[in-house]
């Protein structure tokens, strides 16, 4: 993995660490809607609001338009792919381990009957 692509992932999985912003994010799942629509739910400053999004933004997790005076957000979904491919590539190589040790053990188990005389 080069270094760009971990850069990428550490900015958006610190990104996802928050609640507040992985809410935001499931709200965008709906589709494309205005900041000040998307800070309604919470109750914190428009500074807080604004940081978070700069954080998703930073991270490439949504996309900003300006029509007029308000801001809109979407969702970039190739960030979240690039999230996805990741966790599914080390999800399977995590799998694979895990069956090699369940293998390992149930050999280690002695077979049940043997070894009895009666």
């Amino acid at each position: 993995m080069h270094n760009h692509m971990v850069m990428s992932l550490d900015l958006i999985f610190a990104a996802l660490s928050d609640p507040t912003r992985r809410g935001m994010l499931e709200s965008l799942a709906a589709g494309e809607t205005s900041i000040s629509a998307l800070a309604e739910p919470y109750s914190m400053s428009q500074p807080a609001i604004s940081k978070h999004v700069r954080v998703l933004e930073k991270a490439g997790l949504v996309r900003r338009t300006k029509r007029g005076r308000e801001h809109h957000l979407r969702v970039d979904p190739q960030t979240i792919e690039t999230a996805q491919s990741w966790i599914a590539i080390y999800a399977q190589h995590w799998k694979r381990q895990f069956d090699a040790v369940d293998a390992y053990l149930k050999a280690q188990k002695p077979a049940k009957g043997r070894g009895t005389s009666k």
